[in-house]
Parts: structure tokens; sequence; C-alpha cells
């Protein structure tokens, strides 16, 4: 009798534990054809299980379009039976926007399925995954669990994408990642932004080639004949409002780096640089300008520095 209780406490604990990890995804329709499963704007931790990114998917008459798996195992397997159920139809195509762990580690639940990238977004995926994959075991825990790097097995190229009736723009970018899908569906005028946008939440930049380079994209972006914004992070926007922030946001950093830089600056002075009022609202401010200057400010101050082979 006491085995049989033991025995039905350790799997009554287990069960509680497997229920505990539901992402408990809930897909929202946000026009004909298209869902979304929005992520938090907070930073990865436990409570969340990473699920902090903007993933989706589009139904077409061949079958499923998903776009990003999200960042674990776990989420990838819970995203699939949710489309299953919502569509019911199979995935035919993956569409990885880049290669951070959020928008990819979901990636085992789809083999099988064709998984799409840019070419150089495989290339960073294959060189930093598995370290990516083992800083979120540390950071979320048993979510993970069983999570390993899968890689893109085709490549994309920006222009025109026709699946079972639906045609897709792809953009081929780099600001935030060094390699950076953008997907506008033609037929309901909804744009998957990728982190090229980030909404109410702070931009992250570990790989970014430059805010230069982010700008132009933006750019590219905004010129499209896009009805609805979704952005990699934060919620979806009818309206040139996440544009607007962006810049802002990009411009006042380059702002404070630059002229850091000009002044000989230290990097812990930025570090506690005021964040200005209009982005008090903005999630994890002062977390990612932290993060910005560690990964921005040694560029910034090399291009400060006068080059001796130019001087009189």
């Amino acid at each position: 009798m006491l085995r049989f209780l033991l025995l039905c406490l350790v799997l009554g604990c287990s069960l509680a534990a497997q229920a505990a990890l539901d992402y408990r995804l809930a897909p929202k329709q946000i026009a004909p054809g298209i869902w979304l499963l929005e992520g938090s704007t907070d930073n990865f931790a436990v409570d969340n299980g990473g699920n902090i990114v903007n993933v989706g998917f589009i139904e077409t008459s061949d079958g499923v379009v998903v776009i990003d798996t999200g960042p674990s195992r776990r989420y990838g397997e819970a995203l699939r039976q949710s489309i299953e159920q919502t569509t019911g139809k199979p995935v035919v195509r993956v569409l990885l926007t880049h290669h951070h762990p959020d928008h990819v580690l979901g990636n085992q639940a789809f083999t099988g399925v064709p998984i799409a990238a840019l070419p150089e977004t495989t290339r960073l995926l294959a060189e930093q995954g598995d370290a990516m994959a083992e800083n979120m075991y540390r950071l979320v825990g048993d979510w993970m669990r069983g999570t390993e790097v899968v890689l893109p097995t085709e490549a994309l190229q920006e222009g025109p994408l026709e699946i079972g009736g639906r045609r897709l723009q792809l953009l081929a970018l780099r600001g935030h990642a060094g390699a950076d899908l953008a997907i506008l569906d033609e037929r309901t005028g909804v744009l998957f932004a990728g982190d090229i946008l980030f909404y109410q939440r702070a931009l992250t930049t570990p790989n970014s080639p430059g805010l230069d380079v982010w700008l132009a994209d933006l750019d590219r972006l905004e010129a499209l004949p896009w009805q609805q914004i979704v952005p990699g992070h934060g919620p979806v926007s009818r309206d040139a409002a996440p544009f607007a922030q962006m810049r802002d946001y990009l411009g006042w950093l380059d702002d404070l780096l630059r002229k850091g830089a000009e002044q000989g600056a230290e990097m812990n002075e930025l570090i506690r640089a005021p964040i200005p009022e209009r982005f008090a609202e903005v999630s994890l401010s002062r977390y990612e300008l932290t993060r910005s200057v560690s990964h921005l400010y040694p560029r910034y101050e090399r291009n400060a520095m006068a080059r001796v082979d130019r001087q009189d």
C-alpha cells in the first residue's frame, strides 16, 4: 500500500510538472487565412518559457506556411498541434526570419517539412546555434528539455514566393541580425517584419551590422503596400507607429553612442545615461541599452579615433 501511494505521488508530481510546462498557445486570426501567436514583451524567463516572440502561420490551398518556430522543441510541438487544430491542414513550409534562438529552436517539431531561410541565416545558425541553445537552457530551464539545433533545409532569396494560391513577397534585409527575412502577404497586406521591427519592446543588437543599415531596412519595409504590421516583438499595428518608434529609438541610440565616442566617454557612463521619457513605456529599455552599449560602442569608439596614417 505504501509503495502504491508513493508511486501515485511521484506520478502526480510528474503530471503537475508537465502541466506547468504548457505554453497554452492560442492563435489569433488577424486577417483571412493568417494567424498570430503573440509572445510576451518581457525578457527570457522560467515563467514564460522563452515565449517572447511573435510567430505566425498562413493557410494556403496546399497547406500551412509557418513563420518562425519559437524558442524550444516543446513550443514547436505545441505550435504544430495548434496549427492542425486551427486549420485542419498540414504544414507544407517553414520560413525562418533570422537565426536568433527564440525564432528557430522549435525547428525539431517540423522535421520532414522543408525549413527555409536566407543562406546567411543558415550559416549563422550553424555557427552560433549550439551556444545560443545552451544559453537558453540556462535562462528557462526545463522548458528546453530535448531541444537541439536543426538547420534549415532550403535556401531562400529575395523575390516572390507562391504557395497554394498565395503570393508572398520576400525581402532580404540585414539590420538586426546580419540576415533578416521579411514577408509580405500580397492578398491581405499583412507584413511579417521579423526583428527589423520591435514595438513597445526595446530592440536587441548582438548581431547588427550597424544602425545605419537598420534604418535603411526600415525605409524599404515602410515603402511596401502593407495594411497590417506584425513586428518580431510587440503588438500588431495597422498604422505606422512601429516604424516611427523604431526610427526614434535608433536615432536616439546612434546619437548617444556617437557623441559619447566623440567626447571620450566610458562605456559605464553610457550604460547609465537617462532613458528619454518617450521611451518610458517601452519594455526593457534600460536592460537593452546596457546590452547595446556593449555590442556597439567599441565600433563607435574606433570610428571616432583619428587615423594616424591620415594625420598631417
